[in-house]
């Protein structure tokens, strides 16, 4: 291999690592209303984290890796509450009100929300084209959730809203500090060092609210099992080296196809109805974020934070 192929198979390789992460994460949404036919949206949300904690713990000790540096402690507590306390919660609570189809259409302007945390962080330039973009999906997803009136923009919609910003926050502040630290140990440092708030409120809502086992069924188990081990913690094992390798706003594009993903799994395993509307807006979405994803960049992205690079 010339070195002049080097970069095109990392980017290449990188590319594929964000691909698989997506493929985790399209299954999420289905996957948590299966579980909550059993077990409350907290239980879902805040449990699942517990669960991938203890896999994560698992993993760091056989790996003897070490503690996260001073320089890394705030991003991964970003991680933590973005990806495993934020994100999850305001989804599993929107999930009790509206169909995994109608949250994968709204979700769907997470590569943004990635993209634009990103540039808060200072980490890399999103051009002019990539902001009117944005505007633009910004402008069909609120005409979906308005498409019955103001009376059609419900409690569902503004946690779903909530997931974009805590996803954003998470997944940006993940894809960044992975250039310096492996991508699987930034999931995983996360998740164990919120253990401290993920097991008091998982705790709680098993006893304020305990799983329905009437309802039990061997799906609701299997979804809750999945979200735990591959929507919490593999997915991210892949995702973010991904991120690392390709860039935070370059690799996100990958998550282009994931609300087309997620209605497609939704309509096959609950059954959902997908109306055309849902659909055009699932489709309109994609449009308005991929020529956000290929707009260039106005600048470089900024140096890894300090420290060797380590690629995962």
């Amino acid at each position: 291999m010339t070195d002049r192929d080097a970069p095109a198979s990392s980017h290449l390789f990188g590319l594929l690592m964000a691909g698989t992460g997506v493929l985790a994460f399209s299954l999420t949404f289905p996957a948590t209303q299966k579980a909550m036919a059993v077990f409350d949206a907290w239980t879902v949300g805040i449990g699942r984290s517990v669960v991938a904690a203890a896999l994560a713990g698992i993993c760091l000790l056989i790996a003897r890796a070490r503690f996260p540096r001073r320089e890394h402690l705030l991003p991964v507590a970003l991680v933590g509450a973005g990806i495993v306390v934020g994100y999850p919660i305001f989804t599993a609570l929107a999930l009790e009100h509206v169909s995994s189809a109608h949250a994968a259409v709204v979700t769907g302007l997470l590569p943004l929300a990635t993209a634009a945390m990103s540039r808060l962080r200072g980490n890399e330039r999103p051009s002019p084209l990539f902001w009117a973009a944005s505007v633009a999906g910004a402008v069909v997803i609120l005409a979906f959730t308005l498409r019955d009136g103001i009376s059609g923009f419900g409690v569902a919609d503004l946690l779903l809203i909530g997931s974009l910003v805590t996803g954003g926050i998470g997944y940006a502040e993940g894809g960044r500090i992975s250039k310096s630290m492996p991508g699987w140990q930034v999931i995983s440092w996360g998740l164990v060092l919120s253990l401290p708030v993920t097991l008091p409120i998982t705790a709680a809502s098993l006893v304020l609210a305990p799983p329905r086992f009437e309802h039990a069924g061997a799906s609701a188990f299997i979804g809750f099992g999945y979200v735990a081990v591959f929507s919490m913690f593999l997915g991210f094992c892949a995702w973010y080296p991904g991120l690392a390798r390709v860039g935070v706003t370059r690799g996100s594009q990958m998550q282009l196809l994931q609300p087309l993903l997620t209605v497609g799994w939704a309509a096959l395993l609950l059954h959902d109805s997908v109306d055309a509307t849902t659909l055009t807006t699932a489709v309109l979405v994609l449009a308005c974020v991929g020529l956000a994803q290929w707009a260039r960049l106005s600048a470089p992205a900024a140096p890894a934070l300090a420290g060797p690079a380590i690629r995962s």
